[in-house]
């Protein structure tokens, strides 16, 4: 009978029913309320329940391979920044123009030449920009002075800048570069951010099939570990996975989401939701054992565990909706589809998992086995026995944490994201900037009113050390010659009817502070000739937008989540006083998660860090509430020391199950993938769930303790009570008050 209780402690201390006669008493009188007759409802119509189901999940399988996924972060800042202002006006009038950087090795000015050559005549390819526009690599080398071209030829190497004439992500760009990988062959060395997207595109799908594949494996041996039966973590598996593919399918109705939604989505939603099913496979078990039939069984285990269910995914949702608020709209769809994906779970373990349990109850019956986990009894006392000294260690920890988590070094933009290391394009980048420096190009977007200002710009430009090249009509053009007499192509990437473009190339990366300096100052210089309608496009500005928006989003997240999951717990406890005390084990841990970076001195990609605080507060919050709701539970039978105890030791065997796959699953995504985003997020949720586990079953406990009679004896019944009383107090003393003015004002006009 031990053996049974590794998994049912969860939905044992959840749920009111412990006795027969309490579930017989309880149940006859819910035989008439809404849960009953859904649980009824549902095993009735659970033959056209699961049609419906297998429905959706082949909707879902042939939709989810429409899901538009976008690669660009630029795409997601607000329509009202700088950057976007003028990346919408140049989409108009010349398009967005996707950026590569090729090395060639061990060629010679010649051989360069016709690679060059080569590269420009291919489709997609509008501008590859090289030293020949300057000198005549025909001459010989003998009449060139080297010096002269030491940025695009030196020691046997050429590096050219290429301009396509679609976006990074388009079709026609990834075929451009294809064609330009084939054509350099092994002498090519390539980045920029048309490369980067396609090797984002590449290796996220490889990696996320073999994450998924890893996953999987591992959350069944975990799930092996907790359960009794062999076939249960099929069982359970076989409903997630209905679950994740109804969420992935319906994110054709969004139109485009972000890879990092893409690809972080189904193992959060695995990791944070399974247990559900648990509940609801243990309410099944217990309901057996009691005699009734499999029947009988599962309408009441379905009546037993949806308000726990829905309880525990109100609490995620809630903390995985604060990222729809966010001004970086990257929130908002990762926001959903996590939410959506916490909502499709619970929907398909109600609605959907019941007929599965009846189907595979013979397989679960021939396959038990005793449990892997051991007693936590020990683990129990040996909690409360250290609960001053894990008090006193939080308390010198966490200030410091505190501190040190909004002090790490962020980065913002898509280079961050996509050119990690390990990754080729990582490799490729700092083999060209060792060689010839950084190259960043960034486009000028202003008025075609003025010729002579341009040229007065253009040259002020050139004067920069920091410039690179310029290219712009006006030093395109010799002085004195009409536009007609240039090809249409150089006039319409440099022109239009209304607005002009300029072509610039600094050294640096795309995302640095020198980077940030530099763009001001460029911009700066050009609001003196052209005040108004004036625009600095490319990577850097857009990351400079990306990282003041997103600061702002990070207050705003993290202030909703907190408020959204207390309002939840209160309302789940009817206390003021509970929902501080659950969330405090959380926050603490997200602190020192947040602060970890900073000590090992790891620049973070901020996207991670502004995403796992509601990731991991909505997902672990859970291991809180039920070990508070256990504590409460046994308190009203046991002194605090026993009450904490037993609380800890009925608790362990469900957290220790969740706490362990959010972790495995974490650590999973952050070991396989090389794309820094997606790594870094899982190396914060796998990191994140640990703490969270580790300080739920150290700090609750002793918070529980130290608060007990605040906590057991301030409940929402007593606190509603007293506000009456003060009413009902100051509603007599009013009248009262009342009661002797108007005595008063009777005497006066008697008086007078």
């Amino acid at each position: 009978m031990e053996d049974k209780k590794s998994l049912r402690d969860k939905i044992k201390e959840h749920l009111p029913h412990k006795k027969g006669a309490e579930k017989k008493k309880q149940s006859s009188s819910a035989d008439t309320g809404f849960t009953i007759r859904l649980a009824r409802f549902i095993i009735e119509k659970r033959a056209w329940i699961e049609s419906v189901f297998i429905a959706g999940c082949i909707f879902c399988a042939v939709a989810m391979l429409f899901v538009n996924v976008n690669y660009d972060l630029t795409k997601y800042v607000p329509s009202t920044a700088q950057s976007s202002i003028g990346l919408d006006v140049m989409k108009k009038e010349f398009g967005y123009p996707g950026t590569a950087r090729v090395m060639l090795e061990d060629v010679s000015l010649y051989e360069a030449k016709q690679y060059k050559d080569k590269i420009q005549a291919i489709d997609g390819v509008d501008q590859v920009l090289w030293c020949d526009t300057t000198v005549d690599i025909y001459a010989g080398e003998d009449f060139i002075n080297m010096d002269d071209i030491k940025d695009y030829y030196k020691d046997g190497c050429a590096v050219m800048d290429i301009t396509f004439d679609e976006e990074s992500d388009s079709a026609r760009t990834e075929a451009a570069i294809d064609e330009m990988k084939a054509i350099t062959g092994d002498k090519g060395r390539y980045v920029g951010m048309a490369v980067q997207n396609k090797s984002l595109i590449q290796t996220t799908h490889e990696e996320m099939n073999k994450i998924l594949v890893v996953a999987v494996i591992m959350i069944f041996v975990v799930l092996c570990l907790a359960t009794t039966a062999w076939t249960e973590p099929i069982l359970f598996l076989l409903v997630m996975g209905v679950a994740v593919l109804l969420n992935k399918g319906t994110n054709i109705f969004l139109g485009t989401i972000s890879f990092l939604t893409d690809n972080v989505a189904i193992i959060l939603q695995l990791a944070t939701s399974m247990d559900y099913s648990i509940f609801l496979l243990d309410a099944y078990m217990n309901w057996r054992d009691t005699g009734l039939s499999e029947e009988e069984a599962i309408v009441k285990a379905v009546e037993e565990a949806i308000n726990s269910i829905f309880a525990s995914s109100l609490t995620t949702v809630v903390g995985f909706l604060a990222l729809v608020t966010m001004k970086f709209n990257i929130g908002f769809d990762m926001g959903l589809v996590l939410a959506k994906g916490i909502i499709f779970s619970l929907l398909t373990v109600v609605l959907f998992m019941p007929a599965m349990i009846l189907k595979f109850t013979k397989w679960n019956d021939k396959t038990k086995h005793r449990s892997f986990f051991p007693d936590f009894t020990r683990l129990g006392k040996g909690v409360f026995h250290i609960r001053y000294l894990v008090l006193a260690i939080v308390l010198l920890v966490t200030p410091p944490a505190y501190v040190a988590q909004q002090m790490n070094n962020f980065q913002y933009g898509n280079s961050a994201v996509g050119g990690a290391p390990g990754t080729q394009v990582y490799a490729d980048d700092q083999e060209i900037t060792q060689k010839f420096g950084r190259s960043n190009m960034l486009l000028l977007i202003y008025p075609n009113t003025d010729p002579v200002a341009e040229k007065k710009l253009s040259d002020d430009l050139e004067d920069l050390p920091y410039v690179k090249s310029v290219t712009s009509m006006a030093n395109t053009l010799p002085e004195g010659i009409p536009e007609d007499f240039l090809p249409d192509s150089t006039v319409s990437m440099l022109h239009t009817k209304d607005t002009a473009r300029m072509l610039l190339y600094i050294r640096t990366k795309g995302e640095s502070d020198k980077s940030f300096e530099y763009t001001d100052e460029i911009r700066n210089l050009m609001k003196q000739y052209y005040p108004d309608n004036s625009y600095v496009v490319g990577e850097t500005p857009s990351t400079q937008d990306i990282k003041s928006t997103i600061t702002d989003d990070n207050a705003r997240v993290n202030v909703l989540t907190l408020l959204g999951v207390f309002l939840v717990v209160m309302c789940s406890f009817k206390s003021m006083l509970i929902p501080i005390v659950v969330m405090i084990p959380i926050e603490v841990a997200i602190f020192i998660n947040m602060a970890i970076p900073y000590v090992q001195g790891v620049d973070m990609i901020y996207m991670g860090y502004i995403i796992v605080s509601s990731i991991q507060m909505g997902a672990t919050v859970d291991y809180s509430i039920l070990l508070t709701n256990n504590y409460i539970a046994k308190r009203a039978t046991l002194p605090k020391k026993e009450a904490c105890i037993e609380a800890v030791t009925r608790s362990c065997s469900s957290i220790f199950t969740s706490g362990g796959i959010i972790t495995l699953a974490g650590y999973i995504v952050y070991l396989i993938s090389t794309t820094a985003a997606i790594g870094d997020l899982g190396h914060l949720i796998g990191r994140g769930g640990f703490l969270s586990l580790v300080l739920v079953l150290t700090l609750l406990p002793a918070l529980l303790v130290l608060t007990d009679g605040l906590v057991i004896e301030k409940k929402w019944k007593g606190s509603r009570r007293k506000l009456r009383e003060r009413y009902v107090t100051r509603k007599q003393q009013f009248h009262k008050r009342a009661e002797q003015i108007r005595t008063r004002l009777e005497e006066h006009r008697r008086d007078h």
